[in-house]
Order: structure tokens, then C-alpha cells, then sequence
């Protein structure tokens, strides 16, 4: 049997990390078909489908889940 990968997490090119306020997004995108997001304060993650992850940066950048005031 094969062993499944542990995800490999790396932080966002968007994060500007900073020891005193560590808040970024991780996102692991090395198991086939799978994507993890996590939390770099909690530790906790959430998993995608390759389908559903693209569907959704699809929808972010057509602004999709803006927020409006």
C-alpha cells in the first residue's frame, strides 16, 4: 500500500508574516486532486477538491465574494 503525503503547506505571497502578529493563509497543493487552506494561528485546515478550489479562485477574481459595505 502507498502511503498518502502529509500536505506541504506554504504561507501566502500575500502574507506580510510578522512574529508579533502572525496571521496568514497557508495552502498545501502537493496531493493530487486535493487542496488543503489552514489557519497559521489555529492550525486548523479545511480540504477542496482540485474542482471545487478552482472554482472558487475562479470566483474570486471576478469578485464573487467581495464584500459589499
Amino acid at each position: 500500500m502507498t502511503a498518502i503525503p502529509e500536505f506541504e503547506f506554504r504561507t501566502s505571497t500575500k502574507c506580510s508574516y510578522d512574529n508579533s502578529d502572525p496571521r496568514c493563509v497557508e495552502v498545501a497543493t502537493n496531493r493530487p486532486g486535493k487542496v488543503a487552506v489552514r489557519s497559521s494561528i489555529t492550525g486548523k485546515s479545511v480540504e477542496f477538491t482540485s474542482d471545487e478550489w478552482t472554482a472558487f479562485i475562479d470566483g474570486a477574481k471576478v469578485g464573487e465574494f467581495d464584500i459589499k459595505a
